[in-house]
Parts: structure tokens; sequence; C-alpha cells
């Protein structure tokens, strides 16, 4: 599209659409999504306890949590312990390869852990990971401790 200005000169419109303002915005929301992801994750507040041996999490899995009140989670959701081994069973998942993360509050008793472990037995899944943080905390993260 053209136009003619006051000096009777002839001159196009600008038409072009400046994008990197929406591109520096969308970079800074992708930046914002990376950091708190990982805290949003495990939203259930839980002292795990302390051990020597350590492994970093480096992957998503499904998360059963006991908070210091004997409450049950499953991904930051309450849960009772009765409907945890139909609510792990993920339909065209064989149980025998999945894998979940156990988050047990170190002043939980240890038949509550032991009746949470057996829920997790009767679904199926044999891979369980414990979490717990290094005793030495260098770097403040979470841990797994796999049996």
């Amino acid at each position: 599209m053209a136009f003619t200005s006051n000096a009777g000169q002839t001159r196009t419109s600008l038409a072009d659409i400046n994008i990197t303002p929406l591109v520096d915005v969308v970079l800074v929301l992708l930046v914002i999504f990376m950091i708190t992801e990982p805290v949003l994750q495990s939203g259930i507040e839980v002292n795990v306890p302390k051990t020597r041996t350590v492994k970093e999490i480096t992957e998503q899995r499904m998360v059963v949590a006991v908070d210091h009140a004997g409450q049950i989670f499953l991904n930051d959701q309450p849960i009772n312990i009765h409907d945890l081994p139909v609510r792990l069973h993920q339909p065209g998942v064989d149980p025998a390869h999945q894998a979940i993360y156990l988050r047990a509050d170190q002043t939980v008793p240890f038949g509550l852990f032991a009746s949470v472990m057996d829920a997790v037995k009767q679904a199926g899944i044999t891979n369980v990971s414990i979490v717990t943080q290094p005793l030495e905390a260098k770097n403040g993260g979470t841990s797994t401790s796999s049996p």
C-alpha cells in the first residue's frame, strides 16, 4: 500500500512487525518455568532423612509422600492408603517397569512406612526409590537412595 506525502513523494507503509519484544518475553517466561518447575513437583513439606549415599534425581516419576502427620499424598494430592494401589496402576504400563519416588518424613513410624511400601507392592511396582538428603547439604538439592 502506497501513499503520497504533502511534498508529493510516494511512500510505502511500514508493514514490518518487530517481534524482538515478543521473543524476549517468551524467553523470560521459559527461564521462570525452568526454575520453578522442580519446586512445584514436590509441594508437600516432608523432612526426609539424611544419608551418606545419595543419588541426584534425574528423571520425573510419580511421587508418594508421607508427611509428619501421617497423611499420604500421591503427586501432591491427598490419598487414602487403601486407594493407593489402584491409583498407582497406570493403564498400558507394565507395573514391573514402573518406578516411583517415596518421600517419607523422618518422624513417620516404621509401621506406616511399611504399610505404604506394601500398598506400592500391591500395585505390582518393585522399583521404588526412597528420597533422602545428603548429610552435608552442599547444593541443597533432594536426592534418592535406591534399595
